[in-house]
């Protein structure tokens, strides 16, 4: 995975995190949990606030 499949991403979050409302996250967090995810493999710098706002967007969109 890469910071660009948002929604690959948003998928594995919802299921690494069930209890977590993504409409309460802070950005920090949802960077480091990407980091963390099995199958991630991109640069940690190359997120920035759109694309971790895409990201956050699907899991919303995956946890309703």
């Amino acid at each position: 995975m890469k910071w660009t499949d948002s929604l690959e991403v948003a998928i594995a979050l919802c299921e690494a995190h069930p209890d977590v409302d993504p409409r309460h996250i802070r950005f920090t967090d949802l960077h480091q949990w990407v980091l963390g995810l099995p199958g991630f493999d991109d640069e940690p710098n190359r997120s920035g606030e759109k694309i971790l706002e895409a990201i956050q967007m699907a899991w919303i969109d995956e946890a309703d």
